[in-house]
């Protein structure tokens, strides 16, 4: 707007006072844009790591329960194991 213009308001001209006031409006519009990219960026970064700490829990829990099955197995095949008669004991 050049020196003397008229504003888009009825040819009134806007005082210091509002253009001050629109020129802070603008600003915390702006900073509350900001604001709420930031915190969207912050919510799906606290997602994504809770969900990929609980894909490393379920990792843990599954290799917990394969252990436990191996051992149980080999338990059980040494269970199988037919006990040795009295004289192959004494001959170990």
């Amino acid at each position: 707007m050049t020196e003397g213009s008229a504003s888009d308001n009825g040819g009134e001209r806007l005082s210091g006072a509002e253009i001050g006031k629109d020129a802070v409006q603008a600003t915390i519009e702006a900073a509350a844009g900001t604001v709420g990219e930031v915190a969207t960026i912050v919510t799906n970064a606290v997602r994504d790591v809770a969900t990929a700490i609980g894909d490393f829990a379920t990792e843990v829990f599954e290799i917990r329960e394969a252990s436990r099955k191996a051992a149980e197995d080999a338990a059980q095949d040494a269970a199988d194991q037919p006990i040795p008669a009295v004289e192959q004991q004494l001959d170990d």
